[in-house]
């Protein structure tokens, strides 16, 4: 076909990532790939009730259209919850609603990237956030992470020496991919920095709510003294998401970008959509809701790690999370996981290499697993396949 498409069509290459989860949709495979919830939490005899309820009160308001920014109950709902689990300071006025975070990540290459700049993230990060940037052609940098979050004097240095960083993009609670959690000292030591050189951060979140040992710490959002973090959030991860209902909350000046993307994207986010979830938390409660979600997934969590400890070869190592959804294994670097896939999926079992999550690639010795969509007794099962193919692999390499 003569058909001639936009440059930018070129940025859309076939993923290999895509392709490898292709590979692992066979119903005999036991995947710890995806990053979903549990499905069987999900609320539905509530919201059977939820949806009748706003068809009958407001049925004619939830089905037309309605306000870029979003509902403004839900809006005010979102702000409460930020200000008691964030330790925020945000009215209604500063949140707007979006279709899912993952359309605010692209709002925002869309709101500050030209060809050529630069974005600054954590190394590793998370593969939804650089494929969204990808679309507006920057270079992205990374800066290095220990255990307690992306280390200052790696990111000043980089600051000096760099004129074209256009935002910094962090996920300080339970990062995807590696589950790390900043520290609160290294929170404010980072908002030093970005005071100090006036730069935009996104602050991703859409796994806070779901920590499981520990104190909540403040949101980098808490500190924030010049209107510089753009915080995003997300209800996919504690209710349901399904919903594709997600916010940014940003200062007045980045906030009206926001909802000018917003006005000439996809107009607004759905109505009835936004309705049915104030409505839920006007009538359930929701922190309850997150309170059994926490529970199971804290459950999970446990086995899968006393599984890893139990049936993984000396030498491999994995992340303790304090909370979300992930754990992150190291493999000795004679171990590259994007090959050792092909064996897993013979031994139907998967994970996702660890490769994709490095903007600048060359880190093929780390994988990440998921626990929350696993019920236990596949966790039991999958972490013993894996075991399987671990240990016969660190055995080959070493009578090499």
């Amino acid at each position: 076909m003569a058909v001639k498409y936009a440059r930018r069509m070129d940025l859309f290459k076939k993923s290999e990532l895509g392709e490898i989860l292709k590979l692992i949709e066979k119903p005999d495979i036991i995947s710890f790939a995806g990053g979903l919830p549990a499905s069987e939490l999900f609320p539905v005899e509530e919201m059977k009730k939820v949806a009748v309820k706003v068809l009958d009160e407001n049925g004619e308001e939830a089905l037309q259209y309605s306000g870029s920014q979003g509902y403004l109950p839900l809006r005010i709902h979102i702000a409460n919850r930020m200000n008691a689990k964030s330790k925020t300071n945000v009215k209604a006025e500063n949140i707007l609603i979006t279709s899912g975070s993952q359309q605010a990540l692209d709002y925002a290459g869309n709101i500050f990237l030209d060809e050529g700049d630069i974005v600054l993230c954590e190394s590793p990060s998370y593969l939804g956030a650089l494929n969204a940037f990808k679309n507006y052609q920057p270079k992205v940098m990374e800066v290095s992470m220990d255990k307690e979050g992306m280390i200052i004097e790696e990111l000043e240095k980089i600051l000096k020496e760099n004129d074209r960083i256009k935002f910094i993009y962090v996920i300080p609670d339970f990062q995807n991919p590696t589950g790390i959690t900043w520290s609160l000292e290294r929170r404010k030591k980072f908002m030093e920095v970005i005071n100090k050189y006036e730069m935009p951060v996104i602050e991703d979140n859409p796994y806070g709510e779901l920590r499981y040992e520990g104190e909540f710490l403040p949101s980098l959002k808490s500190f924030d003294t010049k209107g510089l973090v753009i915080y995003l959030g997300t209800f996919s991860k504690i209710f349901c998401p399904g919903y594709r209902l997600g916010w940014t909350c940003a200062s007045p000046e980045i906030l009206r970008k926001f909802i000018t993307c917003k006005e000439n994207s996809d107009l607004q986010t759905s109505t009835i959509g936004q309705r049915e979830l104030s409505k839920y938390i006007d009538d359930y409660d929701l922190d309850e809701h997150v309170e059994k979600i926490k529970a199971t997934y804290k459950k999970r969590r446990d086995l899968m790690l006393n599984c890893m400890k139990e049936e993984f070869p000396e030498g491999v190592s994995f992340t303790h999370p304090d909370g979300g959804l992930f754990t992150w294994v190291r493999l000795p670097e004679t171990l590259n996981a994007q090959e050792l896939m092909g064996k897993c999926v013979k031994n139907n079992v998967a994970y996702v290499p660890g490769g994709f999550f490095f903007p600048s690639g060359n880190k093929e010795n780390y994988f990440r697993l998921n626990y929350s969509s696993c019920k236990e007794d596949k966790i039991v099962e999958g972490i013993k396949r894996l075991g399987k193919v671990l240990n016969e692999s660190v055995s080959e390499t070493a009578e090499v």
